[in-house]
């Protein structure tokens, strides 16, 4: 098996991470003890930069590459946003009656105010990083 790039992240459908790896679970590492893969990510996820830094927190995330296009929100290395829920406001019942008819529609809102699902479809399966392997050069 070829060794992985230190700060590669992958899918794993194991119950632990193995060694030479870690789940991309938000920890802190100590600089001291992982310089490698601390000169790769920096504090680009949480830490103080002195004697810690974090590892990405992907849980109940989905990965997302940085940048912009059009039409798009510019999203930074780092950046993290959404939501599970969203909250939803009922506006009220309208009546609506067609041009030129004797007809009125009525528009029946079964709803409450309160929080509704936003979240797609998913399955679990863990997301380890390498912290141990080659380290990536530029070109």
């Amino acid at each position: 098996m070829n060794e992985a790039f230190i700060g590669s992240i992958v899918m794993f459908a194991g119950n632990f991470a193995p060694r030479g790896w870690a789940f991309c679970d938000g920890q802190m590492l100590s600089i001291n003890q992982n310089q490698a893969l601390f000169a790769l990510l920096g504090t680009t996820y949480g830490g103080d930069g002195r004697t810690t830094f974090a590892l990405p927190d992907l849980r109940g995330r989905v990965p997302m590459h940085p940048g912009n296009g059009t039409g798009l929100t510019p999203r930074r290395l780092g950046d993290k946003s959404g939501a599970e829920s969203t909250p939803v406001e009922v506006a009220g019942i309208h009546t609506s009656k067609e041009m030129g008819s004797d007809t009125v529609f009525n528009t029946v809102v079964k709803a409450t105010s309160g929080e509704a699902s936003n979240m797609q479809p998913f399955g679990c399966i863990n997301y380890i990083i390498c912290l141990q392997g080659i380290f990536p050069s530029r070109s």
